[in-house]
């Protein structure tokens, strides 16, 4: 113990992961080897109830059934936010590892395996800890990998109430294990869909001018659409537009009366993501106008930027120098998308992105069905979150004011 009666963080983290470190591992290969598709996350949400309530810990499930929120430490408000994500995604695991999916189609091949583990670890360090510096709330969420994301039926369970600060982590292939990518400011991408159903009367191809020449105007919204808006919006706003789907007809002779289009629309900038809808509406329209084809246009609104709040990097960062003089890395922003942004509506915080690399080979992208980790990272996780919470303490003793105007 410190002198005010506070753990000294190194040391409780340090003894911790030297009795539980290879727990920590069985956990994750566990989840790994019973990935869950979103909303499905039945038996993960269970290992998580019961390994939090092994160390006295009281966790709830959350109302719909899968995700698990806990809390601990000192009563009262604000407490420190601590977010996993659970799912898994609809990809065929191809690394053949002794704990590979048993799963057939689902794999953990985006890394929450590995974030729920660490969280678990957190939370049985916090609970083991003694006296913490600031209450603690541990939010363990399901489906992340759909959207708009689980994360806004977590915060409409109430997650975020009496939150001064929230803190996630996110696998990262391109960071070397035992780093941790923080950035201030935009992190990911906002992300949203287009669905574009596209009607004509159909007809043969030697008469486009008696129909509407349907394949023709899907060419004109395929190239038309992205050259527009990369004309029409900042191209400081790092928005992009790619389609990933197009299908239509069948005969090479024959215009076709049904035709269909899907693809993604990312922005960096969360005023620019505020506009792409009715600007995306109306581009669509002026391109369509003269081509005599009908059609019907669905826009699904995704997940707005990850905006990590300065102070709460600066907590991070602070858990992190901890480490090691080296473990400290920079991080670009990303185009994909991540359903974290919803609590940064709520509440300010920040995530860092956890290398894990073994500096050998290609990096595989995450994704990818042989994407896998080195489980040193899982080790590097929990000594950042739980060393955010440890260090939530002024050079005084004092807990840290984690509600704005705050200076670390």
């Amino acid at each position: 113990m410190s002198p005010d009666g506070l753990p000294d963080a190194s040391k409780i983290i340090d003894a911790w992961l030297d009795a539980n470190g290879p727990a920590l591992v069985a956990w994750r290969r566990d989840i790994h080897a019973h990935p869950e598709l979103s909303r499905q996350e039945v038996r993960t949400t269970e290992l998580v109830m019961a390994e939090l309530s092994a160390v006295g810990l009281a966790p709830r499930r959350l109302p719909l059934g899968t995700g698990v929120v806990c809390d601990l430490g000192p009563a009262g408000e604000p407490r420190i936010g601590l977010r996993a994500d659970m799912d898994a995604l609809p990809v065929t695991e191809h690394t053949g590892l002794p704990f590979t999916s048993t799963v057939e189609g689902a794999s953990h091949s985006c890394g929450h395996d590995a974030h729920t583990a660490i969280l678990i670890g957190v939370a049985k360090l916090l609970a083991s800890a003694g006296p913490l510096p600031v209450g603690v709330r541990l939010i363990f969420q399901a489906a992340e990998e759909v959207m708009p994301g689980g994360a806004l039926d977590a915060i409409e369970a109430g997650v975020t109430s009496g939150l001064g600060r929230i803190f996630a982590l996110h696998c990262d292939p391109r960071l070397p294990v035992g780093t941790v990518g923080l950035r201030s400011g935009p992190l990911t991408s906002a992300a949203d869909h287009i669905d574009l159903q596209l009607h004509s009367a159909g007809g043969h191809t030697s008469r486009p001018h008696l129909t509407g020449d349907l394949i023709y105007a899907m060419g004109t919204v395929i190239t038309g659409l992205p050259g527009v808006l990369s004309r029409r919006v900042d191209p400081r706003s790092g928005t992009v537009m790619v389609w990933g789907a197009a299908n239509a007809g069948s005969a090479a002779n024959a215009i076709p009366q049904e035709g269909r289009m899907r693809g993604t629309v990312r922005t960096g900038d969360h005023g620019t993501w505020a506009t792409l809808e009715p600007l995306v509406r109306s581009v669509v329209g002026e391109l369509l106008a003269p081509l005599g084809v009908r059609y019907e246009l669905s826009y699904f609104r995704g997940v707005p930027p990850v905006v990590n709040d300065e102070v709460a990097v600066g907590m991070l960062e602070r858990a992190v120098a901890a480490i090691g003089p080296d473990a400290v890395a920079a991080t670009p922003q990303s185009p994909g998308g991540e359903d974290f942004s919803w609590y940064l509506e709520q509440v300010p915080g920040a995530m860092a992105r956890l290398g894990v690399w073994d500096g050998f080979g290609a990096q595989v992208d995450l994704h990818a069905p042989n994407f896998d980790l080195d489980e040193r990272a899982l080790a590097i996780g929990v000594r950042t979150l739980a060393g955010v919470v440890l260090n939530a303490r002024s050079a005084a003793g004092e807990p840290l004011e984690l509600t704005p105007p705050f200076a670390p």
